[in-house]
């Protein structure tokens, strides 16, 4: 191939990258056990998960589920140490609501191999005063693990402490609100350092009047995310191009 040839055919690869579609990141829902397979309008959604109504990935007998002590969506028992405190148990059905039916977590999707769900999230930036929040008003509620996704005893059907698993207070296996928030789900969450409003963190619940902040959090990271991509496929393409010039 002559050299003005593949100059011409690099030239092309490089716009055909830049040009690629980058709406794969927003407007999705998780390919998990209760999600649905696209986001769409749901006028009765349940109390706490209200605030997605508009454009959710959850349905609505999902969201009355998440209210339920011992819901049929997991069969979770967040009473597993002792009744947990009302204004701790909101936070829980926050976070159930969060990650049923938020389509804007697209960012942070990972693909697992689980019998139960395709995909996960990663490290979505929770708001710092979501996370501090959860964690103050959870505090002096006990339980007996540090990791809720794994290690308990399901014998009888719904998740109860291993023997050698002590219930104590939160703060004993969640010293500080970052410990809680990262921890408790396997890393579903890291604590941002950003505020809620910031534009730059997830927040776990919102006041849907005001719209859905978390849209324009998912367009920042997916933009962020897309760019740095394109940037690192671009180059691997273009230097691989100037190879096969340089040889011909």
């Amino acid at each position: 191939m002559a050299p003005t040839q593949l100059w011409l055919l690099l030239v092309w690869a490089a716009e055909v990258w830049a040009a690629r579609p980058r709406t794969e990141l927003l407007n999705v829902c998780m390919n998990a056990r209760h999600h649905k397979e696209k986001p769409g309008r749901e006028d009765k959604l349940h109390e706490q998960c209200s605030p997605w109504k508009k454009n959710a990935c959850c349905s609505v007998n999902t969201s009355l589920e998440a209210h339920r002590d011992v819901s049929l969506l997991y069969n979770f028992n967040w009473d597993h140490c002792g009744p947990m405190a009302p204004a701790c148990k909101r936070h829980f059905i926050q976070d159930t609501c969060l990650y049923e039916c938020s389509p804007n977590l697209g960012p942070w999707i990972q693909e697992v191999n689980q019998s139960w769900r395709k995909e996960r999230i990663l490290n979505v930036p929770l708001c710092k005063e979501d996370c501090e929040s959860w964690w103050e008003d959870c505090r002096t509620s006990s339980t007996c693990k540090s990791n809720w996704h794994k290690g308990w005893n399901w014998t009888s059907g719904i998740n109860e402490c291993p023997v050698k698993n002590a219930c104590h207070r939160f703060d004993f296996y969640f010293p500080t609100p970052a410990a809680l928030c990262n921890e408790i789900w396997s890393h579903s969450f890291k604590v941002s350092n950003y505020s809620r409003g910031s534009g730059r963190c997830i927040q776990m619940w919102f006041d849907p009047a005001q719209g859905n902040p978390n849209e324009e959090v998912a367009r920042f990271y997916a933009e962020a995310m897309m760019n740095g991509a394109e940037l690192h496929g671009a180059w691997s393409l273009l230097l691989g191009l100037a190879l096969l010039l340089l040889l011909s």
